[in-house]
């Protein structure tokens, strides 16, 4: 176990030191000082799988450190110092910095060069994760493949599907835990009436095997 956690760190660091998006930009380069923003554990079983850091976790440097990172944690019922401890829940988002604004003020999408350069590396050096949760439709493309659903509202819809398939980790898709959903998730009940219980069932069992 020595040689894996050593491995796991020092994947970490490299990924921290990454400057891709500047020196070998897919499309023009990052706008600003890269900040990678992800925690990668050789015993969490349990993986978020988000879009990208938002400006507040770019400046603090913590993924989910914001209003999102608020309602996700309700959504799993964890507390703050159960959701930051690394032994039990791996972050990994598509595109570890904060990617910028459009023009219209919204955050970009996430930078491609992390997809390319480390997601698939990420994976295999974490074979122990049993379960990801995949936020949004990025997540959702990367790690569904062709069980992701035309939307992502259809997408969670089908969690019950996704997450009988026979893959290893399984997979548990949601919809982004942004206050901008607030209305989709009035429109969805059956969110917080199915699958909300099923999700705190398998962060519990989770968590908890992560210790044993």
């Amino acid at each position: 176990m020595p040689d894996v956690e050593e491995a796991i760190k020092q994947l970490q660091r490299n990924i921290e030191a990454c400057h891709l998006c500047i020196t070998n930009p897919i499309k023009g380069p990052l706008p600003h000082e890269p900040r990678p923003v992800v925690r990668l554990s050789s015993t969490a079983r349990l993986c978020i799988a988000g879009q990208a850091p938002g400006l507040r976790v770019h400046e603090s440097g913590i993924p989910f450190d914001d209003r999102s990172g608020d309602r996700l944690r309700q959504w799993m019922g964890l507390d703050r110092d159960q959701f930051y401890d690394r032994s039990k829940l791996a972050i990994v988002p598509m595109g570890f910095c904060f990617p910028g604004y459009n023009a219209s003020g919204s955050d970009l999408p996430p930078r491609k060069e992390c997809q390319a350069a480390w997601h698939d590396l990420i994976f295999i050096a974490m074979p122990q994760i049993e379960l990801v949760l995949t936020i949004g439709q990025y997540a959702q493309a990367y790690h569904l493949g062709s069980n992701k659903a035309a939307t992502v509202t259809d997408t969670v819809r089908s969690w019950r599907k996704v997450m009988d398939r026979a893959s290893v980790p399984r997979f548990l898709p949601l919809p982004h835990p942004s206050w901008r959903n607030t209305g989709w998730l009035k429109k969805n009940p059956w969110f917080e009436t199915d699958l909300l219980p099923v999700l705190r069932s398998e962060v519990r069992r989770l968590m908890k095997s992560s210790s044993l």
